[in-house]
């Protein structure tokens, strides 16, 4: 099954909880929640308090992208608060292993995001532990991006790894997903579409049903 995760990055923040409820409504089955902190990435934008406040309003899976620097620190503080899938940056840690047994330790579903230019091969000795990849599409911190189109072709070679180690782990893009790329990038293997500005700008429940047509 393919899995549409709308960033509320790209919500209107003065009627989140209702953007979120219509997207989910519409048939999105996760939600997307980029955190960052200004560091890792030039921007901030929301943290704990936001995943709390949002938790009771739905059951759908809160997946969780943390764009901070040193993420093993803020670990059992999002598990705590209503993240169901935590996925950290193997460019912000030092001890990747470290991080992802205690993203395991919560309870919780570890996923590992790995930059455009970064290479698979940081992925080579954690991928079995992994629930989920995030192939970043774009160069993290903005939306509103363009698709990087090598991506593509990372995409479709993290893929044959996973086949060639009978692994289950999901692969999920983020950045530049809209009707024009979402095709693209389902063709090369993708499992998980994060899509902010294509999800949450204009009509949210039409562009929903559109995006899930293009991948079901």
């Amino acid at each position: 099954m393919k899995i549409l995760s709308p960033s509320i990055l790209s919500a209107d923040f003065t009627r989140l909880g209702e953007d979120v409820k219509k997207s989910l409504d519409a048939g999105a089955q996760w939600v997307h929640i980029d955190v960052m902190d200004g560091m890792f990435v030039p921007q901030i934008s929301f943290g704990n308090p936001v995943i709390k406040a949002l938790r009771p309003t739905t059951d759908a899976v809160f997946d969780v992208h943390l764009m901070v620097e040193d993420p093993g620190r803020y670990i059992e503080n999002f598990a705590k608060d209503g993240a169901d899938i935590i996925t950290v940056h193997a460019e912000a840690c030092t001890h990747l292993d470290r991080v992802i047994q205690q993203i395991k330790a919560c309870g919780k579903k570890p996923a590992v995001a790995i930059n455009p230019a970064t290479p698979l091969s940081v992925l080579d000795y954690v991928l079995d532990d992994l629930y989920m990849v995030l192939v970043m599409t774009v160069n993290p911190g903005f939306g509103g991006q363009s698709y990087i189109p090598y991506c593509t072709k990372k995409v479709r070679q993290l893929k044959e790894i996973i086949r060639e180690r009978g692994l289950s782990t999901l692969i999920q893009v983020d950045g530049g997903i809209s009707s024009k790329t979402i095709e693209e990038a389902r063709d090369a293997g993708v499992d998980v579409f994060v899509s902010g500005s294509a999800v949450f700008g204009g009509d949210i429940e039409a562009n929903v049903k559109t995006l899930l047509g293009m991948i079901s």
